[in-house]
């Protein structure tokens, strides 16, 4: 036997930690994802909302100037 070889019982372990820490890594980012889609949805929507709520300003051929 080497000395670099590893017994079986490690190995799994590794790989179970591994595994584990992808999932969980998967699980982070997943979440992060669904916010970041939430704020940016909030953000699409509010100039519709900010449009409702005010009036639109009209330019005055004659004057020039910009009224309600």
């Amino acid at each position: 036997m080497g000395a670099n070889v590893i017994p079986i019982v490690p190995r799994l372990v590794l790989w179970a930690a591994g595994v584990v820490a992808g999932l969980a890594v998967a699980h982070l980012a997943r979440r992060e994802f669904r916010r970041v889609n939430d704020e940016l949805d909030e953000a699409r929507l509010a100039p519709a909302r900010e449009r409702a709520e005010h009036p639109t300003l009209r330019r005055d051929p004659r004057t020039g100037v910009y009224k309600l």
